[in-house]
């Protein structure tokens, strides 16, 4: 074991409690920072002294990587300092076995140390330190958009179920005119009036000046408007509905914008660029896998890389009886991403079709099925970026 200076971090959302120690066990110092410049300043005024009063390299092991630990994880890899990522989950079973006085910000740090010095010796303390490896500067950035994208993506699907709702029930017989309210030209012609009962005396000559609307919808919503009726409610619920119309018209317009940055991104990133050739894959469900991997220097191999994206089951056997379980601990975006994208490939390889239609023949449930053909993909997908190498498909040879 190297010596080296090592910093627990007890991350807060507006403080973090902090201790300073070195790999032979010794406690420096304790302090706490406040999540502002002021306490960015001091953490590394602080940890600079003691590099500079020991001359030891620096570690930092941070609970809550990423979230209120921002921007105090991304300075310290830009110093040059090692950082590890504290998996919560097993600090707690830590804890449980190696039980502190109480619980607390102080004690939770002194813990974080000494499983920092335990990490060599302990394979539950080298479990839950994970080490932050050195990611791609355009990954992060596809991180942040794709996760955005998705957010958007999500509000969109809870508005338009909203708006879905309140159609029914204060205009009968308007939704049916397009079975989907989450259309382009359908959500023009709500948002056309500020008055939601005005929709019913637009004339023809103004539906077809609308984006999207045709002589086919703008029949269609001609034959509503004769047999049109509202509830009383609509006094009041219309302009929710009218909002919500042009609330989904602007996310719309705000996904698209971020799908064109992410396409225009992704081009750079060699990750996504060799994961968009696998078929089905698609460019955003390629940047958003490329935002959540990272890097494969995380990994250990890619049996690690299939855990960590929810496509490996963990061996639950007791006893006689034998059996697995999904993990728990995933990246819940990475696994949904592939997910989506393993049923593409399904619909498009007939390899692919073929092993699913196996699983199912097998008893298997639809997402079960997913996830063995994501398992095989992920195996694929480890190969392809680690050997540098495009997916192709190798058409078979004729003897003779």
């Amino acid at each position: 074991m190297n010596p080296e200076l090592r910093v627990a971090v007890d991350v807060g959302c507006t403080r973090h409690r902090v201790a300073v120690g070195l790999s032979e066990g010794r406690l420096l110092e304790e302090f706490d920072i406040g999540h502002d410049a002021a306490g960015l300043n001091e953490f590394f005024a602080r940890v600079e002294r003691h590099e500079r009063q020991w001359g030891l390299p620096v570690a930092v092991a941070m609970e809550g990587y990423n979230g209120y630990a921002r921007p105090l994880d991304e300075r310290v890899l830009l110093h040059g300092y090692r950082l590890f990522n504290v998996n919560n989950m097993k600090l707690a079973r830590f804890k449980e076995i190696f039980p502190g006085p109480a619980k607390s910000d102080p004690v939770d740090t002194r813990k974080m140390l000494e499983m920092f010095s335990l990490k060599d010796k302990l394979p539950l303390a080298r479990e839950a330190l994970q080490e932050v490896a050195p990611v791609p500067q355009v990954n992060v950035q596809l991180k942040a958009l794709t996760r955005r994208r998705k957010q958007l993506v999500n509000e969109r699907k809870r508005v338009s179920s909203r708006l879905q709702t309140d159609l029914q029930a204060v205009c009968p017989g308007l939704l049916d005119i397009t079975g989907e309210a989450d259309n382009l030209w359908f959500l023009n012609f709500l948002t056309c009036r500020a008055d939601l009962t005005k929709l019913k005396t637009v004339r023809e000559s103004s539906l077809l000046a609308l984006t999207g609307v045709g002589k086919g919808y703008a029949g269609k919503i001609r034959l509503w408007q004769k047999q049109a009726t509202f509830s009383d409610t609509v006094v009041w619920i219309g302009p929710m509905i009218v909002e919500d119309a042009k609330r989904m018209l602007e996310l719309r317009h705000k996904i698209a914008a971020l799908e064109t940055q992410i396409d225009a991104l992704a081009a750079h990133s060699e990750m996504a660029c060799r994961i968009d050739t696998l078929p089905g894959f698609g460019r955003v469900c390629s940047a958003e896998l490329a935002g959540e991997i990272g890097s494969l220097q995380r990994f250990n191999g890619e049996s690690s890389l299939a855990l960590y994206m929810g496509m490996a089951p963990l061996n639950n056997s007791s006893g006689v009886r034998s059996g697995c379980k999904p993990p728990r601990h995933v990246n819940v975006r990475a696994k949904a991403a592939m997910m989506i994208a393993t049923a593409q490939n399904a619909a498009t390889v007939s390899d692919s079709k073929a092993f699913y239609d196996k699983k199912r023949s097998q008893g298997k449930t639809h997402n079960q099925a997913l996830r063995a053909l994501a398992r095989v993909l992920v195996r694929i997908m480890w190969s392809m970026l680690k050997q540098g190498r495009d997916y192709q498909v190798v058409s078979p040879t004729k003897n003779g």
